[in-house]
């Protein structure tokens, strides 16, 4: 077990949290980022490019010349892919990119992210973070107190005042904890958790 600061929003701290090493501070192996991020990014592609084949365009019905003795190539519809205004011969046709990454590679993946953070000294737990309503210059107020100005904060997607003065804020979001994955930890700067959060955290990956 690994202790960890616990803070308050103006970055005091009131306490320290026992968590386990082999979720917050194991090993940091880059290649499961490699691995999670591109199947994210793969999962993202709308696959929606297509061009019309000779099937799909309108005309060309009828065969633009009979078959023998013209002197000219032999032709069946003025829709070929060689004529202007022809189909396309072997387009793109809409398909769906994504695929997915064995569940223990993800759980894996997510360890080594909080791991990262931990290591670079930009994990922070905070005791709670529970604004009365949506106030995202508060929220920016507390997010500079902590150090953490791009910050990926994480709590109860129930916490929905937080949620919006977060998401607001240029360079930072807010994730509900059963949303968490590696590529959002990876693309902030840091990771702002509340106690609660990490504790769920560790139950869940452990």
């Amino acid at each position: 077990m690994a202790k960890f600061d616990v803070y308050d929003l103006d970055r005091k701290k009131v306490g320290e949290l026992d968590l386990a090493d082999a979720v917050f501070a194991g090993e940091v192996n880059e290649h499961l980022f490699y691995e999670v991020v591109k199947a994210k990014l793969a999962s993202d592609r709308s696959g929606t490019h297509a061009v019309k084949n000779r099937s799909l365009v309108s005309g060309g019905g009828k065969k633009p010349w009979r078959q023998k003795h013209t002197g000219r190539a032999r032709q069946g519809s003025t829709r070929a892919s060689q004529w202007v205004g022809g189909g396309k011969a072997m387009g793109p046709k809409p398909r769906d990119y994504s695929y997915d990454v064995p569940k223990k590679v993800r759980k894996a993946a997510l360890r080594a992210a909080l791991a990262l953070r931990n290591r670079d000294q930009k994990l922070l737990i905070v005791q709670e973070w529970k604004p009365a309503a949506p106030k995202s210059g508060a929220a920016a107020k507390v997010l500079a107190k902590l150090g953490a100005r791009k910050a990926l904060v994480v709590d109860a997607g129930a916490n929905a005042a937080l949620a919006k003065s977060v998401r607001n804020l240029d360079g930072s979001d807010f994730l509900a904890v059963e949303g968490l994955n590696v590529y959002d930890i990876l693309k902030h700067d840091a990771l702002v958790l509340t106690a609660e959060t990490a504790k769920q955290l560790e139950a869940s990956l452990s």
